[in-house]
């Protein structure tokens, strides 16, 4: 989410059970301790390795008016909800997720964020890849199942994700993520299997 609050092409959702955020500046020494995560500079050195610079500003700490985690702008970086995140293993999750969207740009060059099946595919992607939907995060959610659980997780947050999308209706929002499924959930570069 930009800090004028109009909708980013990709956003991580949360589910915020009433709690209370950080200032930006502690969210930004956050922000800072989640590029010592192995996941975030292996997909920093591979934005690198892909022609894309991550310059010092790519990911920034903002307030947010949405109950969003953050969200990828296209040419305009990562931005982390401050006043929405209290521990660092969710800032660390939100870089993750957004570095993936970031990535899926880097990569794709021609990516429509207007296109739902482009939308979802980065969705999917990012789910899968981020370890959105590990059964420890779904439990602490609330949703409790044994099997299936992340496929499921990984949808319903998905079309939550495509719900912001103007450029998509809930119909179109369901047909293209179940189109690019397959593809897109198999599809685990820069990785070669999911982390």
């Amino acid at each position: 989410m930009e800090e004028d609050a109009a909708a980013p092409n990709s956003g991580s959702d949360l589910n915020l059970g009433g709690k209370r955020g950080k200032s930006i500046e502690e969210c930004q020494d956050m922000i800072q301790r989640s590029f010592r995560n192995p996941i975030v500079k292996y997909l920093m050195e591979q934005m690198e390795k892909s022609g894309c610079r991550v310059g010092d500003n790519f990911v920034k700490a903002v307030v947010c008016t949405g109950p969003v985690a953050g969200g990828f702008t296209k040419g305009r970086g990562i931005t982390v909800c401050s006043n929405y995140l209290t521990i660092q293993d969710e800032v660390n999750q939100v870089v993750i997720h957004e570095l993936i969207h970031a990535y899926d740009e880097c990569r794709a060059k021609n990516l429509d964020w207007t296109n739902c099946a482009h939308h979802a595919c980065s969705e999917i992607r990012a789910g899968h890849l981020s370890g959105d939907c590990h059964f420890k995060r779904e439990l602490l959610r609330g949703f409790i199942k044994l099997r299936g659980h992340e496929q499921e997780c990984i949808k319903r947050r998905v079309l939550k994700s495509l719900r912001g999308n103007p450029y998509c209706s809930e119909v179109a929002a369901k047909d293209a993520m179940e189109a690019v499924w397959d593809t897109c959930y198999n599809d685990t570069k820069p990785f070669d299997r999911a982390p």
